[in-house]
């Protein structure tokens, strides 16, 4: 019998595998992606909880990506999107789904699809459906949600309409630089003879699938999977950003379609003559002013092309519980000593303990430098992966009230979850963004001030103070349901699937250790059950925060401690046993081929009660006789006269709310470069050396004694290394809508011109 290997994805409670039986190795694969940036102003990003983190403009813009894989056009199939998000939502995958069905029937369903966060910490809020995740935002966010829902949707139309004949190969290795365990001492917490089997305290393998065109032979996508918290950028960042894991995958796409293109050489027509007649040019090329255009206007200043890519590269997350990007540890700021071993604080204050990046104190580059190193070691597996996948495409999926399951233990202890809740070690944050002074990670007790708020809230019952214990309850999220459930319902969901890789999905986050157990449990189940078809190279892999969220998932014994991760532990002590013990069962009926007969409780879909607080841009005007796009602050030249590698190049514009129209596959930022008497685009708002701000400011009239709030958009180009020597300038996007008009109108506006040399 040939060897397989196993792959396991997962989210929510999502279990995907692959079993040896495909025809000559090949599969039906297609891969999508499209643009899911949400609103670029005014919105609370999704992750810290962090009320003044709203959104201030773009770092890099924000995809899903998609990958479809089939035994045939009529045969199963499987379907896995990965997002530049927070996490997944279950109403974003109700509603993906229901628009999936009404285009394609029954080809896609919760069976099959799995939709995953990378964790980013910067994106917009308000996509989620529990009153938990969305008090920030001030609720639901429509614009959010739809950003998210509909890029889903068309990545998958895209891959859909893709679906080639093509193979799959694994590779997979250690990545030792790019994470580090934010909560040490309660990994310590864990028994030594099982300690001892691992390196290191966190996961440290990555594992990638490298996917191959069947008629050309060409490569066309790669998914990885490595736990790494997206938290490279702190609370304090306002920029959208797909944080590390976005900024890896942009630089893997990169690297593939720069070295898969034919060499051509950039012909610099404006380059003759001395330094002097170039500056002499530069300077007769003043600002356009503002200036009409059509909503589709800035996608023709696009420089990637997506709809002509031919390849997708996609970062996935992993069990990233305890895994923290701030690889050099977290120090005191007020005194630059090591944090408390135990409670992560200084002097018992959780604020003035913060993680550092290896960029630090850049967060900007620390995002960069991680992002590379996920990326060059996805290059590394992508180009020596020589083992190919072979497989019948298998799934399964049920949902679980997670809120009381009767959990057997070795020593036959009948024990059982607990509804969710969250304790005081949650509300100290993580090393990454501290949280709410007063409290520290590893706090059981709450003081009498907090007690008393809580109480206002919601006072648990006595059942739960008793299950959820050594936790006590700073918020009884899981028996809280005004206006609407606070937390996700007793329905949690578990899925399985097959593709000569078992993917297993989880929808929360994993810590380390715990991820381990989970996947040893699952693996030796499939190759127990499996009658032959699974051995010993069974690949397991974790895909956590895919189709739902509920926070943290830790091992009993990291549970005693209550630091964050276990704090956010929302369904008590013995959460991980139960989460065991339900997919043994799931990947013991797909070793055995049976069906599950009964799929569980569907979860609600809470759209029509969702309460939206957060105001609408009411529209907005630029100063009398002002236009947007015109000039606010025009480019500062250096004193040299030209601007070099490493200098910022800044130019500010009248400008209307950005949250008016997302601009979606096109841009709010280009850098262009004279050639041949025409500006072409260099760069746009999805190059990490562009970052386009936006603010408003309220500017009292003295004259009319009235107070007036203006917005502006601030572009910054930081002129990269491989920069070519020329005239540049910059160019803003952006509509804007009246009050009483029915459509948006566009506009632009271009920087006078400058030179790098």
């Amino acid at each position: 019998m040939r060897r397989k290997t196993e792959i396991l994805l997962r989210i929510f409670l999502f279990l995907l595998c692959l079993i040896d039986l495909s025809v000559n190795g090949e599969y039906l694969i297609g891969l999508g992606s499209y643009d899911m940036t949400g609103p670029a102003s005014q919105v609370n990003m999704m992750g810290y909880g962090n009320f003044d983190q709203i959104t201030g403009g773009i770092h890099f813009r924000l995809r899903a990506r998609t990958f479809i894989v089939a035994e045939s056009f009529n045969g199963p199939r499987l379907v896995f999107v990965n997002l530049d998000a927070g996490m997944a939502s279950q109403l974003v995958t109700i509603k993906v789904l229901k628009r999936l069905k009404s285009r394609y029937g029954n080809i896609y369903s919760e069976e099959n699809v799995a939709i995953s966060g990378t964790h980013t910490h910067a994106g917009p809020g308000g996509y989620l459906q529990y009153v938990t995740y969305s008090v920030t935002s001030l609720g639901f966010v429509p614009q959010s949600f739809e950003a998210i829902v509909t890029a889903i949707k068309l990545s998958i139309v895209q891959a859909h309409d893709n679906l080639k004949p093509g193979s799959i190969f694994i590779n997979k290795g250690d990545l030792e630089n790019a994470g580090i365990n934010r909560s040490p001492s309660a990994y310590l917490f864990n028994p030594q003879e099982e300690r001892s089997k691992y390196n290191t305290n966190i996961d440290t393998l990555m594992t990638l699938l490298k996917f191959v065109d069947g008629d050309t032979g060409k490569n066309i996508g790669a998914f990885s999977w490595f736990a790494t918290h997206g938290t490279s950028l702190s609370r304090n960042n306002k920029l959208i950003s797909g944080d590390n894991k976005g900024a890896a995958a942009r630089f893997f796409e990169d690297w593939f379609t720069k070295n898969s293109s034919t060499k051509s050489t950039k012909v610099l027509d404006n380059l003759s003559g001395s330094n002097q007649d170039l500056l002499n040019k530069t300077s007769k090329i003043k600002p356009t002013g503002g200036q009409p255009c059509t909503n589709t206007t800035s996608q023709g200043f696009k420089v990637r092309k997506y709809k002509e890519m031919k390849f997708v590269g996609a970062f996935c997350q992993s069990n990233v519980g305890d895994v923290s990007p701030n690889v050099v540890g977290a120090f005191c700021i007020d005194s630059g000593l090591p944090c408390d071993f135990n409670h992560s604080s200084c002097h018992g204050n959780d604020q003035l303990c913060v993680g550092r990046g290896p960029g630090y104190p850049d967060e900007i580059l620390s995002t960069k430098i991680i992002g590379e190193r996920q990326f060059q070691k996805a290059v590394d597996l992508f180009t020596s992966a020589k083992q190919e996948l072979t497989g019948k495409v298998d799934y399964r999926h049920v949902y679980i009230n997670f809120t009381n399951i009767k959990v057997q233990l070795e020593d036959n202890k009948v024990v059982q979850t607990c509804p969710a809740a969250l304790g005081p070690g949650f509300a100290a944050g993580t090393t990454d963004g501290p949280g709410v002074f007063g409290f520290q990670q590893g706090d059981t007790e709450i003081n009498p001030f907090w007690k008393k708020l809580r109480d206002v809230l919601r006072e648990p019952s006595p059942h739960q103070v008793g299950c959820q214990k050594p936790k006590t309850v700073l918020l009884d999220s899981g028996e809280m349901f005004w206006p609407y459930p606070w937390a996700a319902r007793p329905n949690n969901k578990i899925k399985t699937s097959n593709t000569s890789n078992s993917n297993f999905q989880v929808r929360k986050t994993h810590h380390s250790l715990c991820a381990r157990r989970l996947r040893e449990a699952v693996k030796e189940t499939l190759v127990r059950s499996g009658n032959g078809e699974f051995d010993d190279q069974t690949h397991v892999v974790i895909a956590g925060l895919t189709n739902a969220y509920s926070q943290y998932i830790t091992t009993f014994e990291e549970y005693e401690q209550q630091r964050y991760e276990a704090a956010s532990t929302l369904y008590g002590p013995h959460t991980l046993s139960a989460y065991i013990q339900e997919f043994k069962k799931l990947a013991e009926s797909m070793a055995k081929g049976e069906n599950i007969t009964t799929k569980g409780p569907s979860p609600p879909d809470l759209l029509s009660i969702q309460l939206s607080l957060l105001p609408d841009p009411t529209g907005d005007s630029p100063p009398p006789g002002i236009n947007f796009g015109d000039i606010k602050q025009d480019i500062m030249v250096p004193k040299s006269g030209t601007f070099t590698k490493g200098d910022r190049a800044i130019a500010t514009f009248w400008s209307a709310n950005p949250r008016y129209d997302l601009l979606t596959e096109g841009t709010f930022a280009v850098v262009e470069m004279l050639q041949h008497q025409s500006w072409l685009p260099e760069y746009d708002d999805d190059d990490f050396c562009l970052f386009f701000k936006w603010q408003a400011e309220n500017i009292t009239s003295i004259a009319r004694d009235d107070v007036n709030s203006y917005g502006y958009a601030t572009l910054e180009w930081e002129v990269p290394e491989e920069a070519s020597p020329g005239v540049y300038r910059l160019r803003h996007f952006g509509s804007t809508k009246e009050m009483k008009e029915p459509s948006n109108s566009y506009y632009t506006g271009a920087s006078s011109a400058f030179t790098v040399s």
